[in-house]
């Protein structure tokens, strides 16, 4: 499974905003200067975050961005669904891809206990607890 760059840099572009904390917000031209993201690409990933609600302006166009709720209450689920909905395999509950999707079919069983795993290990972590990791279990093995 492949997370795609969308994701990924809209988990960083959160993070940024979560950050900078203040009231005034932080501009999109200092976010992509501090993520290294090119003001193009960043319109993307701005623009699918306020649309699932968020981020907002602080003033309007042209002012800086903010979270529209506090990082504890955003969840890693949130951000993913934003670019993406989660969708493990194409044959899970659609019979027009698989005429054995709504028979018992072993398989479409795994997949819907992964789908399920999945949406929850996302739910499981929120915007403030990958800010407050100091460490993660992955570079201690290096």
């Amino acid at each position: 499974m492949r997370i795609n760059t969308k994701i990924r840099y809209g988990l960083r572009t959160m993070i940024e905003l979560a950050n900078s904390g203040g009231a005034e917000g932080i501009l999109q031209k200092e976010i992509a200067k501090n993520q290294d993201l090119s003001l193009k690409y960043l319109d993307t990933i701005i623009s699918s975050l306020k649309i699932k609600g968020l981020i907002t302006n602080v003033r309007g166009k042209g002012s800086g961005y903010i979270l529209t709720r506090p990082a504890n209450e955003i969840t890693v689920f949130d951000i993913y669904t934003a670019f993406e909905q989660i969708e493990i395999v194409e044959c899970i509950n659609n019979q027009r891809f698989c005429e054995r999707s709504l028979r018992d079919c072993k398989a479409n069983c795994y997949w819907n206990e992964f789908g399920r795993e999945f949406t929850n290990l996302l739910k499981s972590k929120t915007l403030e607890d990958i800010i407050n990791s100091t460490q993660c279990e992955c570079c201690n093995d290096h």
